[in-house]
């Protein structure tokens, strides 16, 4: 930090200034925002807008900045030329990229996929025709075969996902899962006794991209049953991803319910402190989202030092290769072989996040501000010329829950110039 002190002027105005320089000074955070060296790494997050208050000021300011960008009128991304990534004529000819709609689904959410699709197709795919690729623990059933061709003339896969890619592991221990499960629905933690949620959340945190039939793909667009759509998406997604480089899409930022996490980000950095791990971690990194500490400090307390911040996954659209990489390949073992997938309950949308925080530059993560989305009970609703339906800017389905936005955060400290895009 360097302080200048003016000669040649009266040393009472001299003093003043220097004292206002120093004040200015010790309310800095001089941490470094991260260490990387072998056996010592760290993330701190650095309060770089002097935000102070409690967190319910906190939340107030983080409201008013989310409400500000909220309101801005947006239309379409403006970092490519979305001209060449139009909806084509002739859909015969249409060079598609490598991609595929993804949906986990079970054979009794037919109606709740069908209305999902729905929206989709009038919206967007209907102008594309990807595939879809529909994923079952269970054979699908020809009825829902049946219902599903339906609602799309897209092509279409029906696959089971094989018992070792979806089943608890062997190893494993069931009284300690039991114990730990007890002590998680005794706190209120959603799904906590629910062996499938497990499952999903470990399939598709680790397992989902190496199906063989996924693995003929590199990106996807997760679909969900009863989600809903907004706004009318009159470009190919794939394809702007793939040319601007991007890795990863997504619409909505929350908080972890930290009970449930307690131990993944502690793992995730004696992961990166064993050997040479360190290595993976990307200098330009999303680190400040995933350290902050003011909105919800009990969050960050209970999952020590993870804020809890994550891309709500149940949208997203990304690289696939992403996963396959051999830094977040190695994490995921990392974190499979301590078993808290099942003695804790973590989710995929939490893992996903980190490991895009840590090891993708976060220039190559993009925010889909002009996709309308809703999953019970938070929406996205962009302030754009097709948006309907949906009030701009309103974040939950209910006047409650706003305290676990955490796209202010993202914004601030890790979305760069968000005129440079929309």
């Amino acid at each position: 930090m360097l302080i200048s002190v003016q000669f040649g002027v009266d040393v009472r105005e001299n003093l003043s200034d220097f004292m206002k320089q120093l004040e200015y000074a010790k309310s800095l955070d001089l941490r470094p925002p991260y260490v990387l060296e072998k056996g010592n790494v760290q993330f701190n997050f650095l309060n770089l807008f002097h935000r102070k208050g409690t967190p319910e000021q906190i939340l107030d300011l983080n409201n008013k900045r989310y409400d500000e960008v909220m309101a801005q009128a947006i239309h379409e991304p403006k970092d490519f030329d979305i001209e060449l990534i139009r909806p084509p004529e002739d859909l015969s000819t249409y060079q598609h990229a490598n991609a595929t709609i993804m949906s986990l689904v079970r054979n009794n959410e037919a109606a709740k996929i069908g209305s999902a699709i729905k929206s989709f197709e009038a919206l967007f795919n209907s102008k594309f025709k990807y595939p879809y690729t529909f994923l079952n623990d269970q054979p699908f059933t020809d009825r829902f075969k049946e219902k599903i061709r339906k609602y799309t003339d897209a092509p279409v896969e029906f696959i089971q996902i094989p018992s070792e890619m979806w089943d608890k592991p062997a190893s494993i221990d069931i009284p300690r899962e039991r114990a730990a499960m007890d002590r998680l629905q005794m706190l209120n933690v959603a799904y906590a006794k629910k062996a499938s949620y497990h499952n999903m959340c470990r399939f598709y945190s680790g397992a989902f991209y190496n199906l063989p039939e996924m693995r003929k793909y590199k990106y996807y667009w997760r679909l969900e049953p009863s989600v809903k759509f907004f706004t009318d998406v009159n470009y190919d997604v794939f394809k702007y991803l793939e040319g601007t480089n991007k890795i990863y899409g997504f619409t909505i930022s929350l908080y972890d319910i930290d009970e449930s996490i307690e131990t993944l980000y502690p793992e995730t950095l004696k992961f990166l402190n064993e050997g040479d791990n360190y290595k993976y971690v990307n200098q330009n990194g999303s680190f400040q989202w995933i350290t902050e500490d003011q909105q919800n400090p009990k969050k960050t307390k209970t999952a020590k030092g993870y804020s809890t911040c994550h891309f709500w996954s149940n949208f997203e659209i990304a690289d696939m290769d992403f996963y396959r990489g051999e830094a977040y390949s190695n994490w995921f073992k990392h974190l499979d072989s301590t078993g808290n997938f099942y003695y804790e309950r973590w989710g995929d949308a939490p893992v996903h996040s980190l490991g895009l925080a840590l090891f993708a530059d976060k220039r190559r993560i993009h925010w889909f501000r002009d996709i309308g989305y809703h999953h019970n009970p938070y929406r996205h609703c962009p302030n754009t010329p097709t948006t309907k339906n949906c009030k701009v800017g309103q974040f939950s389905d209910y006047d409650r829950d706003f305290d676990q936005n955490c796209l202010a955060t993202w914004i601030d400290y890790e979305a760069g110039d968000l005129s440079a895009v929309y």
